[in-house]
């Protein structure tokens, strides 16, 4: 037989409790009050914790704002009978201020496309960033 077959009793580290019945629910020490001690608490004192800053939310607002005040100076600049159409009459009159309607409307357009072509970047960007800061 080696040493593997034959059973060992175990060992014991430290001083044994004395053998008997387990001490009743009343003799058990009462646990700590108050709030768990903390690693950063140092002399009594706890640091601040850091105030998160919103600098893309003030950047992505703002250009918000700029898109909206170029689509209303656009839409404005429109209306009423434009330089090259005063002294015309009749078919002539209405045939030039539709056309200047039509490029008014044009260039809103893009404006506002180029307005979603910039919020879907910034999207992007704010996605990208969160997910690279983001604490595993």
């Amino acid at each position: 037989m080696g040493k593997r077959d034959r059973a060992q009793e175990p060992k014991s580290w430290g001083p044994r409790n004395p053998q008997g019945p387990p001490p009743p629910p009343d003799a058990w020490p009462t646990p700590p009050q108050g709030p768990p001690p903390s690693d950063y608490q140092q002399g009594g004192t706890t640091p601040k914790p850091k105030k998160r800053r919103r600098i893309f939310l003030w950047l992505f607002l703002a250009v918000q704002i700029l898109f909206l005040i170029w689509v209303i100076t656009g839409a404005t600049s429109g209306s009423g009978t434009p330089e090259g159409c005063r002294g015309l009459t009749g078919d002539d009159l209405e045939l030039c201020e539709d056309a200047s309607d039509v490029g008014t409307t044009i260039g809103v357009g893009l404006v506002i496309g180029l307005w979603a072509a910039v919020d879907i970047i910034l999207g992007f960007t704010y996605l990208i960033y969160r997910l690279a800061s983001r604490r595993a």
